[in-house]
């Protein structure tokens, strides 16, 4: 067996591996053997196959299958002990002639793509910024009016304030403002004046009162759009063009939504059974709760801002550009050539992106476990879970809710690369000098939508 490896750029290589029969003969020789042993051949009982007759009948196929394993032991065992910084999988080289077994020695050549050098490495020497983000007493009541919000309930009241929700008999009137003839009519259409279009259209519902009857324009009050008349009548898009006139709407109901009081059954919905008594307890956990998920919010950013620190520190680096979208088709066979041109680019940062990262974590010495990555999908559905003011869901649940995520390869590769920069994250604030930035919410959100 030979091997030779030979950088044909600063960023590629061929690698060729030449066995000869004497290589892989005696491992032919055994499978064969093994073989025989189960092999059934009219004319002869298990086992009793002569061998010569089971290399004439099997012998390349075997002899295919034995060489493949050989080669990928040969091939992988090289990359690892010389520590090729490879990208991707190997590639048949396009020099590659066709295979004939009984030929003395079977030749395989290899297209390697090799990763560029360059140092991800940082030290107290790089400035990074690091946002902090104050929590004011206004959001803390938006949040708390928000949980009071989720857990509200329906009421029926006898007078119209906006936001509330109307039902009654609606009935088109002709010019003299008696009910139309064959016009259109709905037993309980359910209209919301707080959507209507026309400012004077809604001002004619200020007030009303169950039982009541008032005059109004559909067509006007909705901007004469055919989608909100036709839903609104129960008629087709064509029909709801000829509606331009008054109805009469004889109100049957009014519904009103009502915000849930500052309740123990409310601090308790929200974070869990006894774990505050008061609004002031209440008020200090929404309070800790923003600032868990700004602290989190921030060390995002922090590592927006390493990768966005580290790229520009890099610059451009050679690629084995060729190799790379050979890989990319390979990898995404259903997909044509357009798409690789497309989606070239942006993978050329996130791979260089992980390779940076790979970098950082050496440094760092960070590594994540299976259960790393499941405390990050538990804290995830946790914040799922608490975004519908479910803040208090039994542990069991968030484990078999995680777990179901975990069974998802896209889903846990995302995880663990989540996983990944939080830990990084932790372990450079200790590493690099922190520009230290307190901001508004408002202005953190910009940072997010800068280019």
């Amino acid at each position: 067996m030979n091997i030779q490896f030979e950088k044909t750029s600063g960023v590629a290589a061929e690698l060729t591996i030449t066995f000869e029969k004497a290589d892989y003969q005696e491992r032919v020789e055994k499978a064969l053997k093994d073989y025989r042993k189960k092999a059934s051949l009219p004319g002869f009982r298990p086992g009793q196959v002569p061998l010569s007759l089971m290399k004439k009948r099997f012998g390349n196929e075997v002899t295919a299958e034995e060489v493949q394993k050989l080669l990928s032991e040969k091939l992988y065992g090289y990359l690892r002990e010389n520590k090729v910084d490879m990208l991707g999988d190997p590639l048949a080289s396009e020099k590659q002639e066709p295979l004939d077994f009984d030929a003395e020695e079977l030749r395989f050549i290899f297209d390697i793509a090799l990763a560029p050098q360059f140092d991800a490495k940082l030290s107290a020497d790089d400035k990074i910024p690091y946002y902090s983000i104050k929590v004011t007493d206004e959001m803390v009541d938006g949040q708390v009016k928000a949980y009071a919000q989720r857990a509200g309930h329906y009421d029926q009241v006898e007078s119209y304030q906006e936001g509330d929700m109307i039902k009654g008999h609606l009935a088109e009137l002709d010019a003299t403002g008696s009910v139309k003839e064959d016009g259109f009519q709905k037993e309980d259409a359910v209209i919301l004046p707080g959507y209507f279009k026309n400012e004077d259209e809604k001002k004619k519902f200020d007030g009303v009162q169950v039982n009541t009857v008032i005059t109004w324009n559909p067509a006007v009050a909705y901007d004469h759009s055919t989608i909100e008349l036709s839903s609104l009548l129960g008629i087709s898009k064509e029909e709801a063009e000829t509606i331009t006139g008054d109805f009469s709407y004889q109100i049957t109901e009014i519904t009103r939504y009502v915000a849930s009081d500052l309740t123990q059954e409310l601090f308790d919905q929200v974070l869990g059974e006894g774990k505050v008594t008061s609004e002031a307890e209440f008020r200090a956990a929404i309070k800790q709760q923003l600032e868990n998920q700004f602290a989190e919010d921030a060390q995002l950013r922090f590592m927006i801002d390493v990768r966005k620190y580290l790229e520009g520190r890099i610059g451009q680096l050679e690629w084995p550009d060729a190799l790379l979208k050979r890989i990319m088709r390979a990898n995404n066979p259903d997909k044509g050539e357009e798409y690789v041109e497309q989606n070239y680019e942006g993978s050329i940062k996130e791979l260089l992106w992980h390779l940076a990262k790979e970098q950082l974590a050496d440094q760092t010495g960070i590594k994540v476990e299976q259960e790393d990555v499941l405390e990050t999908a538990k804290r995830q559905t946790r914040m799922q879970f608490a975004q519908y003011g479910m803040g208090n869901v039994p542990d069991d649940i968030i484990t078999n809710y995680a777990n179901e995520q975990l069974k998802k390869r896209e889903q846990t590769e995302a995880l663990v690369a989540r996983c990944v920069e939080e830990k990084l994250g932790l372990a450079l604030k200790d590493v690099v000098k922190l520009t230290k930035k307190s901001v508004t919410l408002e202005e953190f959100n910009k940072l997010f939508q800068e280019k």
